[in-house]
């Protein structure tokens, strides 16, 4: 059975793949594929930097930058390689090794040919796999996912400064309470919203590029008159030009980078999400109370048993997706920072779902966004509401 959306076995590449399909180029495993191309590329321009190998012509900077910007189908070479081989190169079982062995049969075709045998040098997978995860990381963050909590932020942010002044009967403990307003009332997830992205979008991503276990073994034992720490740290950093959340090296690691940023990561994420599910739960029971009404679009179908029923879907959607995606970021950060001695190969598939957690959180912002465009504040109704309760002024009598 061929696989589209309609076959997928998850729903993110299959009914919600319009919403959250903009996540491949980060997540999928041709993303993942052009990032690690990117590093081994990037590494060789740096190493022609340093002098450790020839100094390269501007048009072979241009080609080794532009390696990494396959195809599909030549993407599909690297998967082969690792595979089942292709002209002549057996099959490695590894990814990483695969991308080693397409660079430098790329690279044998140009001019080239002389520094094939430089890549990956002195490196383990982890160098690689570090750095290309924290450029799908950011590149999320930035393209797709801030964006996209800012959008959420911006829809409260309208209806906090609409609705001001429109009373509303607070509740604590299920029981009448003090009047509020509405717009106070979104306001405060506003704030809530604020400070974690702040914290999101201000932290930066720490990643390993330091040989076999760390210490550029390899790296000293050919070449001891470089500083190789420094030479990593000035690779790492040029990766940033034009990010505003930035990779930083880990100058002190075992075979991985420990991985707690990204526990702190994920954890702001999950609380973002979690602010957001407390939001839907709110709004669900204003829309149960009939203090918002919804706007159907021509041709849209509340129920399809009852009529005249408008249901708060986008809002519970939104909650569902933030659910599974707050399970998956607090599984990442407890098991993540764990690995046994100087490393294990556990981490390796838990990192290949970091687009699912992602995805899910993205497709539950879009639904928060839907929904807060179609509701519609029913003042009287609050009013009302308000009005039936006389006894909560008396907090300010008895004050």
């Amino acid at each position: 059975m061929p696989l589209e959306q309609l076959t997928a076995v998850s729903s993110i590449d299959g009914r919600y793949r319009d919403i959250a399909g903009a996540l491949t180029e980060h997540f999928s495993e041709y993303g993942l594929i052009r990032k690690r191309l990117t590093v081994e590329c990037e590494y060789l321009v740096a190493l022609s930097k340093e002098s450790v190998i020839r100094t390269l012509t501007k048009e072979e900077i241009a080609i080794l930058q532009q390696l990494p910007h396959v195809s599909i189908e030549e993407a599909g070479i690297v998967k082969k390689i690792e595979k089942e081989g292709y002209e002549g190169i057996p099959a490695t079982n590894h990814d990483v090794k695969a991308i080693e062995y397409f660079i430098k049969r790329k690279l044998k075709q140009t001019s080239l040919k002389d520094i094939a045998e430089w890549t990956h040098f002195g490196l383990t997978s982890e160098d690689v796999n570090s750095t290309a995860y924290g450029i799908a990381l950011r590149g999320a963050l930035q393209s797709e996912i801030l964006p996209a909590i800012e959008s959420v932020r911006d829809s409260l942010l309208k209806l906090a400064q609409e609705h001001a002044a429109t009373p509303m009967l607070a509740r604590t403990h299920g029981q009448s309470a003090t009047p509020t307003t509405f717009g106070k009332e979104m306001r405060v997830f506003e704030a809530r919203l604020l400070r974690q992205m702040q914290q999101l979008s201000s932290r930066s991503i720490l990643v390993k590029f330091g040989g076999a276990t760390g210490g550029f073994n390899a790296h000293v034992a050919s070449l001891p008159d470089i500083d190789w720490q420094a030479f990593a740290k000035r690779f790492i950093d040029q990766l940033n030009v034009g990010y505003k959340i930035p990779l930083e090296l880990n100058p002190v690691t075992t075979q991985i980078e420990p991985h707690d940023t990204y526990a702190e990561l994920f954890d702001t994420m999950r609380r973002i999400n979690t602010i957001l599910t407390d939001f839907s739960h709110d709004m669900w029971r204003y829309v149960s109370d009939g203090w918002i009404a919804q706007k159907l679009k021509e041709g849209e179908v509340g129920s399809s048993a009852m009529p005249h029923k408008v249901n708060p879907i986008d809002f519970e959607n939104a909650e569902g997706n933030l659910g599974i995606a707050s399970a998956l970021f607090e599984h990442f950060s407890r098991k993540l920072p764990i690995s046994r001695l100087q490393r294990d190969l556990s981490d390796s598939t838990v990192e290949r779902m970091f687009g699912t957690a992602f995805a899910h959180s993205l497709i539950a912002y879009k639904a928060l966004v839907r929904g807060l465009g179609k509701v519609s504040v029913n003042i009287e109704a609050m009013q009302s509401a308000l009005e039936e309760h006389p006894e909560v002024i008396a907090e300010a009598i008895q004050t």
